[in-house]
């Protein structure tokens, strides 16, 4: 009995190490989106190439996760509720290394941008304001395991995507009048892009939460389904 407590124990400190791992790899993330849009918008060239040579320390991290979920399946052979978490831990991790790719190509663009006598937008700021809210409260639920944060992150993306076509239809104008700074625009373009994909891995990790708590993949029905089918779920038999 000891031996398989010490095994229990064992277990449940390694399923923590990776939590803690994972959330650690989200505040990484976190810094680099903050970082890249302020050095977009402050033209802070110093600020920009720190962000990007932090991409590695992402990266590295990234693998750290792996190896431990590795291990973890190999020696403990998890089930259930345990091998959903370990599953999810998987696919955040996958989405939280693609979003500091995204946040480090936000910084090379700004500094790209220091060629061409474009100014950032001011709707950019906003939108990178929602998204970095977006990636905050997914982190937030996963953490706490809460749905109906979980819920809230992925409800709201809509309200990101039209802010990314109202962006786009704005460069769009600037590039009509101003056809000789079309260089410029098209990267705060491109930058637009990466905050709403940014965007989508948040929502990405917030059907991971939904999938480790309840068991239910949403990941392929609309909101409102998604939604009927979480409440439905969460109802006593």
């Amino acid at each position: 009995m000891a031996h398989q407590a010490h095994t229990i124990k064992r277990f449940d400190d390694e399923l923590a190490e990776l939590k803690a791992k994972v959330l650690s790899l989200g505040g990484l993330v976190e810094n680099a989106i903050g970082g890249a849009t302020q050095a977009l918008m402050t033209r802070d060239a110093a600020m920009a190439e720190t962000t990007i040579e932090r991409d590695m320390a992402v990266n590295a991290l990234e693998v750290q996760c792996d190896d431990l979920t590795r291990r973890i399946l190999v020696r403990r052979q998890p089930a259930a509720g345990d091998l959903r978490f370990i599953i999810s831990a998987i696919k955040v991790v996958t989405d939280l290394e693609r979003m500091g790719d995204l946040a480090a190509g936000i910084a090379e663009g700004s500094l790209r941008l220091d060629d061409t006598a474009v100014k950032p937008l001011a709707s950019l700021a906003n939108m990178s304001e929602r998204v970095q809210a977006q990636v905050s409260r997914a982190l937030d639920a996963l953490s706490r395991g809460d749905i109906e944060l979980a819920m809230q992150v992925i409800e709201n993306d809509n309200a990101i995507d039209d802010l990314y076509h109202g962006i786009y239809r704005e460069i769009l104008t600037y590039m009509v009048e101003n056809p000789v700074r079309i260089s410029g625009y098209i990267i705060l373009s491109n930058v637009a892009k990466n905050l709403e994909r940014i965007g989508d891995h948040a929502t990405n990790i917030c059907e991971m939460v939904i999938y480790m708590i309840r068991g239910h993949d949403i990941r392929h029905v609309d909101h409102d389904a998604a939604a009927a089918l979480v409440k439905e779920k969460s109802r006593p038999h």
